[in-house]
This record gives structure tokens, sequence and C-alpha cells, in this order.
């Protein structure tokens, strides 16, 4: 099962906490994944959780190897627009996650991962809801109500 061979190269990946280059730090410990479709009808949630549990539970050590004492993350998010599980490490605690909109974060993982398990078209937005975005007046825009993406995160890091 290809996915969850990707969870075993993810977890000795290299991994940067660099908390003055938080671009670096993105480049280098974040991970992208689209469940193939034999991987969606033949997974259950709970092995993809538990694979993200084991991976998320061999970072506290690889922390502690790199000799850095501060607080760290690990988090995933199911990115819809790529029809991805994406999933990351930063020094970070869970309320100042890099992310540019809203999020919750969040002790419960199967929804995320059943939410791209069960995507039916991974990584594709229609273009009527493409249009419709267009023909928005600024004002509207403003008052659009942003949904949060959940994002299951893991405190990994020294005050864990």
């Amino acid at each position: 099962m290809v996915l969850l061979t990707w969870f075993a190269e993810v977890a000795a990946e290299p991994l940067v906490l660099e908390p003055t280059d938080r671009r670096v730090e993105w480049e280098t410990n974040t991970w992208s994944l689209g469940a193939a479709d034999e991987d969606r009808s033949s997974l259950s949630v709970a092995e993809v959780v538990d694979a993200f549990e084991w991976t998320a539970a061999g970072v506290p050590e690889r922390i502690r190897d790199l000799g850095f004492p501060g607080v760290a993350t690990f988090y995933v998010w199911h990115d819809e627009q790529a029809g991805q599980l994406r999933c990351s490490t930063g020094s970070v605690p869970p309320d100042a996650l890099p992310f540019s909109g809203p999020y919750v974060a969040s002790e419960v993982l199967g929804p995320i991962v059943e939410g791209c398990l069960a995507d039916d078209e991974p990584g594709s937005v229609a273009w009527s809801e493409l249009d419709d975005a267009q023909g928005l007046s600024e004002q509207a825009e403003t008052e659009l109500e942003i949904t949060p993406l959940d994002v299951w995160a893991s405190g990994v890091g020294a005050s864990h």
C-alpha cells in the first residue's frame, strides 16, 4: 500500500526546526500525499490515523537528537484544493501554525482523514464555483464566512 509506505519515508526524512527561518522549516518538513484510487478503497480511516500517530510518536526523539529545546508541533490537514493529506512539523505551538487563513486545531484526526479518503474528485474545483467567485462584489467577498481549516495538532517539542 503506497499510502502506508509513505509514512515510513516521512518518519526517516530530515527534520529542520529553525524558528528564525520558518520558510526553510516549512519547505523541509512539509509532506503531501494524494491517496491513490486503490488506497482509497482498501485503507480504513483507522489505518491511516494509526500511521499518522505512529509518525508523530517518533518526532519527539528526532527533536531531542537535534538538540532543539523549544516548542514544536506535528500537524496534519486535508488540502481539499490539491486533494491531498498534508503533514508538517514546525517550531510553533498548535495555536500559531503557519496557515494564512483561519484554522481549528483538533486532537481528533479521524474526520480529517475520512474527508480525504471520501473525496470523490480529489484536487478538483468546479468551474462553476470559480465563476461564482469571480462574480462576487468586493463587499460580498468581505462578508463571506470562511470555514476554518480542520488541523490535527500534536505537541512534539520539549514542552509537550
